[in-house]
């Protein structure tokens, strides 16, 4: 567990950390790929991979969840360098939304230009399925809306500016370079766009929940991501981010949801692997033509 004074992570600390794993390894990544619940897989299509222990590097958090390896890979993708985060941090492990959005702080000291981050999700939207992709074109902020946010606090202009803009959360010529890769690997019928939102968990939403989501026009519900995208924008890094439906939200009573474990979870990661693996490729050489 980390030892931060007051779990606040200053620029000065996470550059002590930066410089830490700069020694352990040899590229300066360019693109962060942060994997999700069931979908530490991604990090197979890292060649040349130097692996590192969260719990090796100092004054860093560790993963307490399962399917959450808990390590950073640096290597390349397609001859791209990259930073990927196998496993990451969640508000119900205790950890304030600062603390879960710090690696893309860290991120932005290694000049990390593009972030792409995968999550399990609930499907609302009654046309998703388990085993759907959705590609998040939005999210609905209701963590913040409570007050909640990986910037309150003071603030260090050298991770962004106090107030900025979450209109391009998502970044546009990304997300449309991902559906062309989309029609190219043939995976019309079951990839999505919708929009995302993220609770604090970690119980699952009650009927009455995924009524009032449906209304507020969310499509799926996870546990992360949101938090990161917003750490990232005010940094500066463009942001992709794609949903695995791993479990159907029920919005009707008297219907059994006791199926929905983490086991299920990480199996529907474990049966679409290489397509998301093949998918994450495209998506970091795409992003990389662009740059």
């Amino acid at each position: 567990m980390c030892s931060c004074s007051k779990n606040i992570y200053t620029y000065e600390k996470l550059s002590e950390i930066k410089d830490f794993l700069t020694e352990k390894i040899s590229i300066q990544p360019k693109i962060g790929v942060i994997c999700g619940s069931g979908l530490g897989s991604l990090g197979n299509a890292i060649t040349d991979a130097v692996w590192i222990n969260y719990a090796d590097i100092p004054d860093f958090p560790v993963s307490t969840v399962e399917g959450h390896v808990g390590r950073f890979i640096f290597g390349c993708i397609r001859g791209v360098p990259v930073a990927c985060m196998q496993g990451r941090f969640h508000y119900y492990e205790g950890y304030p939304l600062s603390i879960c959005a710090m690696p893309v702080r860290l991120m932005k000291l290694f000049g990390i230009s593009h972030l792409i981050a995968s999550n399990a999700a609930g499907g609302l939207n009654p046309k998703y399925k388990v085993g759907d992709i959705m590609l998040q074109k939005d999210h609905f902020n209701l963590m913040g809306l409570a007050g909640l946010g990986p910037h309150i606090g003071p603030n260090d202009s050298r991770f962004g500016p106090r107030f900025f803009s979450m209109s391009n959360a998502y970044d546009e010529i990304i997300l449309t370079k991902a559906k062309q890769i989309v029609e190219r690997l043939n995976m019309q019928d079951k990839v999505h766009e919708g929009i995302y939102t993220c609770v604090g968990g970690p119980n699952y939403e009650t009927v009455a929940d995924v009524k009032a989501l449906i209304n507020l026009g969310v499509d799926a519900v996870g546990m992360s991501t949101v938090h990161e995208v917003i750490a990232a924008r005010q940094c500066g890094i463009r942001c992709f981010a794609f949903s695995l439906i791993t479990n159907v939200c029920s919005a009707e009573y008297g219907v059994d949801c006791t199926d929905i474990h983490s086991e299920a979870v990480l199996e529907v990661g474990k049966q679409m692997q290489e397509e998301l693996q093949i998918f994450v490729e495209e998506v970091v050489e795409a992003i990389s033509q662009d740059n």
